[in-house]
């Protein structure tokens, strides 16, 4: 086997790991599921952030970022993916698609961080933060945008206080639960 023939398929991923991206695209779709319906204009309460966190717990930065895509591929595909069994590109389009994208944003954070800083504890737990709080950030952005066009002005700190405020303390314990339960998850499985 030749060098570069090597190196190439060192690049893509095995079925195992294939297999792995599928199952936690689909623990996406399955925690958008998990909600609790809020009065607009707040953002409703969903376990997306969770699996977001335990996606890049247990597969790390590069193929979670894979899942994240796929999750979100398939809800722009049409696929009722999303929160309240929705799906398709006006999903994205909508209020809440900032937030959606988002977690892309949080996958690119974190397999950075943890690519040039290594995979410690502490990494992991800083890009989680850093990579949170840019997905509140682009999705209050997104969130103000739409809204403005489409029912009026709104200030960022009501923004805040509909979107991330009332998030905060959840997402956190959502961060805490996604490390215990990754962390025995990767023993059972051996995952690196």
């Amino acid at each position: 086997m030749s060098q570069t023939t090597g190196t190439a398929e060192r690049r893509s991923f095995s079925l195992l790991e294939i297999v792995y991206i599928g199952v936690c695209a689909a623990l996406l779709a399955v925690c958008s599921q998990i909600y609790i319906p809020l009065p607009p204009p707040l953002v409703q309460f969903t376990m997306q952030t969770f699996a977001v966190f335990c996606t890049l717990e247990l597969l790390g930065g590069k193929r979670g970022f894979c899942a994240i895509l796929v999750f979100i591929l398939l809800g722009a595909a049409g696929v009722p993916v999303f929160s309240g069994m929705q799906g398709g590109f006006s999903v994205l389009l909508g209020k809440t698609g900032g937030y959606i994208v988002g977690f892309l944003l949080t996958a690119l954070i974190y397999w950075a961080m943890t690519h040039f800083l290594g995979n410690k504890l502490w990494v992991r737990i800083t890009a989680l933060v850093t990579g949170l709080l840019v997905c509140y950030a682009f999705g209050t952005i997104w969130f103000i945008r739409i809204y403005t066009s489409q029912t009026g002005a709104v200030g960022v700190m009501t923004a805040l206080g509909w979107c991330v405020l009332p998030y905060l303390l959840p997402d956190a314990a959502k961060m805490v639960l996604a490390f215990v339960l990754t962390g025995q998850v990767r023993k059972q499985l051996k995952l690196s």
